[in-house]
């Protein structure tokens, strides 16, 4: 009796406890009321109309950031470092309504790509794999927050 009702209690717990993975973004709020554009800036011709924290591709672009993988290779993983600098700035520069450091970014980030292109022919198939997917899955994201700036 006392197991059955072990098992009972245990088997609610368990269903009742559903874990997600948490949405790590880049954006601190303290950073991100320093540097959010005024309210009259955003009538301006060259403004940026995109909620970073409410979009999902800036959300995956922070998530792909955080698990980005660690390889063998010393330069790839420098490489790694300087692209996932150039997506936080480029996540911080449209937050901040800043089209200029947002094409600076993405210029670096471009940059950093096709170094880690040439980087991975080093790569055994399954690390060059993994790494193929985090990098379309980046660029999928980058291109469609792109989209959605032009089309506003």
């Amino acid at each position: 009796m006392k197991r059955l009702i072990f098992f009972g209690v245990l088997i609610i717990i368990t269903s009742s406890c559903a874990t997600e993975k948490s949405n790590a973004s880049p954006l601190s709020t303290s950073f991100y009321s320093e540097t959010k554009g005024s309210d009259s800036d955003r009538g301006s011709k060259n403004s940026i109309e995109i909620n970073v924290k409410e979009n999902v591709n800036a959300s995956e672009i922070s998530n792909l950031i955080a698990t980005f993988p660690q390889f063998k290779n010393t330069a790839l993983n420098t490489e790694i470092t300087a692209l996932k600098y150039s997506l936080q700035n480029y996540l911080y520069a449209i937050d901040a309504n800043n089209l200029q450091g947002k094409n600076r970014s993405a210029k670096d980030f471009e940059k950093s790509y096709k170094k880690i292109q040439k980087l991975r022919q080093s790569l055994n198939k399954d690390d060059d794999e993994v790494l193929n997917r985090y990098l379309v899955r980046l660029k999928t994201n980058m291109s469609a927050i792109e989209d959605s700036i032009k089309g506003n």
